[in-house]
């Protein structure tokens, strides 16, 4: 079989299933030769119960990737392209803690994170729209958070910050402040590893520098 740097030659654009104003920023600050494409889709993300977090993560990055390409294909758009999916989840003791369905949810998992360590998983998937050849990696990294009283919990989740955000809260955002230190990528937990996206992009010819 050949190598993908000799079968991708023909890339002419990245799309990034997702709909992030976070990952957007991210891919753009690659400054990458390809132009990108931002395709947001409506992709089932249930999950099995005994899925490990780095499953979940993975599988569901490719299923948006996956179901970008078959949106593609229903627009009859035929251009040769690199479609991006990505994950994130928060976990605490093993449990994953999704995006908050409101205020007081909110204010739940904030209480049972603050003065704790958890982990922030998240997933990428990089899949050829000319042939749904994909390939999918992870990265975890380990976070600290601060301890917090229950009036500074409720002037965080005041802000709306924390209410769109898997674990309620955002690091590249007012979450800085209740953030202690972290172990591992910051961009994984803003919502893409950058440093694992560019040895992705890599592997089909396509470099930051």
């Amino acid at each position: 079989m050949e190598p993908l740097k000799a079968r991708n030659k023909t890339i002419s654009r990245l799309v990034l299933a997702s709909s992030s104003p976070r990952r957007k920023e991210l891919v753009a600050s690659l400054d990458l030769s390809l132009p990108v494409y931002i395709l947001s889709t409506d992709t089932n993300e249930s999950t099995e119960a005994d899925w490990t977090p780095v499953q979940v993560v993975e599988q569901l990055s490719l299923r948006k990737a996956a179901a970008a390409s078959e949106l593609l294909r229903q627009q009859n758009n035929t251009e040769a392209s690199l479609i991006i999916g990505s994950d994130t989840i928060v976990v605490l003791e093993g449990e994953v803690l999704g995006k908050p369905v409101n205020a007081e949810d909110a204010k739940r998992m904030l209480s049972r994170l603050q003065g704790r360590h958890h982990e922030v998983y998240t997933g990428v998937a990089c899949l050829l729209s000319t042939n749904d050849e994909a390939t999918v990696a992870h990265r975890m990294t380990r976070v600290q958070m601060k301890p917090l009283s229950k009036d500074q919990i409720s002037k965080y989740v005041a802000t709306g910050e924390p209410l769109d955000k898997a674990g309620s809260y955002g690091i590249q955002g007012l979450g800085a402040t209740i953030v202690e230190r972290i172990d591992g990528c910051y961009f994984n937990v803003v919502g893409l590893p950058l440093s694992l996206l560019s040895d992705m992009l890599s592997q089909y010819d396509i470099h930051v520098f």
